[in-house]
């Protein structure tokens, strides 16, 4: 532990009360929400001190779910999606129920088996202005949405788009079973070729 400003002492980490869970500057948290039934809030620790009183706080930077940013939440948004904010706030360690993980959008489509811990990130929020960075994705289908990695797609072996099945009237499981798929579009020049 270091001295830093007057009346304040900066930790290297916290253990997270009633846990044998380390927190250091860097990792996410999982916050206690204001209502009981709520989703925890979700965080990266900048940094951990004590105040004047000794009790220990940690500067965070808050994660936003996309039901509360402009807008709302959109069918391409996945259920673990999270908005990195410019929102800094102060808080008490003891408000830290457990730890997580936020990985990068590419990251989390790797996964195997995500578990409950792990959330993802695409995108930056601004909520002074509700601006996203960045402002636009890559998009798929005919229905042109970015990809949501909770939804099944399947890729055409002609354009190498991807498609949802209902857009392409398929069921999922239809979809499942398939060995290969060839879009609407390039199965009519198969057929006239």
């Amino acid at each position: 532990m270091a001295k830093t400003k007057p009346g304040k002492t900066e930790f290297s980490s916290y253990r997270i009360r009633g846990t044998n869970k380390v927190v250091r500057a860097g990792d996410c948290v999982l916050m206690r929400p204001a209502k009981k039934k709520s989703a925890p809030y979700v965080a990266r620790v900048e940094n951990i001190e004590a105040d004047k009183r000794n009790n220990v706080i940690v500067r965070v930077r808050w994660y936003y779910r996309p039901e509360e940013v402009v807008g709302g939440r959109k069918g391409f948004h996945g259920a673990k999606e999270l908005f990195l904010s410019d929102h800094y706030d102060i808080q008490s360690a003891n408000t830290i129920e457990g730890k997580c993980i936020v990985h990068t959008f590419k990251n989390y489509t790797k996964l195997a088996n995500g578990g409950p811990e792990d959330y993802y990130c695409r995108f930056e929020y601004r909520p002074a202005t509700g601006a996203f960075l960045p402002d636009h994705v890559l998009v798929y289908c005919k229905c042109e949405q970015p990809y949501n990695p909770d939804d099944l797609m399947i890729q055409c072996e002609q354009c190498r788009d991807w498609y949802h099945p209902t857009c392409v009237n398929m069921t999922i499981n239809q979809a499942k079973q398939l060995d290969h798929f060839v879009c609407s579009v390039h199965d009519e020049e198969v057929k006239t070729a």
